[in-house]
């Protein structure tokens, strides 16, 4: 054991070493420049694009986040091409020399090819962007990312989702157009119906003098359901993408407190108590 380290240079070990680290070091210096230079150039390129050409802004930050990323994997196959080669190892042998284990390995690559796809069509023919609020496989969420393999949704309590392309079937987009604001309203069973549709149109008018994200209405439709205690008004309206559940809101309190104001009653659970009176 010591005659063979004996016969090792390791003046020559020591100077291939730091040779090979320097190089190393060199490429990934020379990695984190590009890429640094790249992102901005195409940050720039999208900017000036959201600007002159007037592109929505998810559509914009939808397709730099997809081109920033496909020329990060790029870059990185480009980097491990020059690192082989630098160490006198052939990128070209090696692809070769994993052909089998690369055929195995296609077999179980079927799903990535099919989230690529996916994406590629989702993306093609613009069904949603990042920001738009959207429902998919049963996830309720504002898009965040759609990537060429998977797409992220963060859900409204903060959970960020991480969805394959390939199991996209059905996507449900809610933000394409005006949105619905939707508020049924209980009376009781005694109270006049046309004096409290009355009372409720006046406040819902109210509601739109001061609020510009309402497209149309709200209007009282009417008698929607009679229940077990109450006589159910639907009110409808019109809003801007998004601020549907603010005005549906703002529609209750307006409503509730009309109904105060000209004591007609909202039904509530009432508990009749009976005493027993001993003589």
């Amino acid at each position: 054991m010591e005659k063979w380290l004996e016969k090792i240079n390791w003046a020559e070990l020591l100077l291939h070493a730091g040779i090979w680290a320097g190089k190393f070091l060199l490429i990934i210096i020379l990695f984190l420049i590009v890429r640094s230079i790249g992102r901005s150039v195409i940050n720039q390129m999208f900017s000036r694009a959201a600007t002159h050409r007037k592109m929505p802004s998810g559509r914009v930050i939808t397709l730099q986040k997809l081109v920033i990323n496909m020329f990060s994997y790029v870059l990185i196959f480009v980097f491990a091409g020059i690192v082989f080669k630098q160490f006198g190892l052939e990128i070209g042998t090696l692809i070769a020399g994993a052909g089998v284990v690369g055929l195995a390995v296609g077999f179980g690559a079927q799903g990535l090819v099919s989230d690529v796809v996916t994406g590629f069509f989702i993306l093609l023919e613009k069904q949603m962007d990042v920001g738009d609020y959207v429902t998919i496989g049963g996830v309720d969420g504002i898009i965040e990312e759609v990537g060429l393999r998977t797409t992220h949704i963060r859900s409204f309590d903060g959970t960020l989702n991480f969805m394959p392309n390939r199991e996209i079937s059905t996507l449900a987009n809610h933000s394409r157009g005006n949105m619905r604001a939707l508020v049924d309203i209980g009376i009781a069973y005694e109270e006049d119906i046309d004096t409290a549709i009355q009372v409720l149109q006046e406040a819902c008018d109210k509601v739109k003098a001061n609020n510009e994200n309402i497209m149309e209405g709200p209007s009282v439709l009417g008698v929607q359901t009679l229940g077990a205690s109450d006589v159910v008004i639907r009110i409808i309206s019109k809003t801007k993408n998004g601020e549907q559940w603010a005005v549906e809101r703002q529609l209750r309190q307006a409503l509730k407190e009309a109904l105060d104001a000209n004591n007609i009653e909202i039904p509530y659970p009432h508990q009749v108590e009976v005493r027993k009176i001993e003589k």
